[in-house]
């Protein structure tokens, strides 16, 4: 039973902060890579943020970066976004996505429910 489970998310004004975690379980956390994406209402989905399995490496859609942070403990089987100085346009449904191989050799990708950000005065 595969489970990626946003929380964190939450009425924030603007130029606050909020920490998205992201906890998964039911496949190899440790090897996957792992991102943020979003849907602000009406809007397509955006990639935010994604990094590597071993933490390693990331990178970030160019209006946050200096403000989101990604990071991972793969000893918890958790992923993170750290949120600052949020803008009224980071209004969105964040979304925790993770790629990587199954047992079988085969692509795999699992993503959760959302967690909703809403930014406002």
């Amino acid at each position: 039973q595969v489970q990626v489970v946003e929380s964190g998310g939450g009425l924030v004004q603007p130029g606050g902060s909020l920490r998205l975690s992201c906890a998964a379980s039911g496949f190899a956390f440790s090897s996957y890579s792992m991102s943020w994406v979003r849907q602000r209402p009406g809007q397509d989905l955006e990639w935010v943020s994604d990094i590597d399995s071993g933490g390693n490496n990331t990178d970030y859609k160019d209006s946050v970066k200096g403000r989101f942070t990604i990071s991972r403990d793969n000893a918890k089987n958790t992923l993170y976004l750290q949120m600052n100085s949020l803008k009224l346009e980071d209004t969105a449904v964040y979304y925790c996505s993770a790629e990587g191989l199954g047992t079988n050799g085969s692509p795999r990708q699992y993503w959760g429910q959302g967690t909703q950000v809403t930014v406002s005065s």
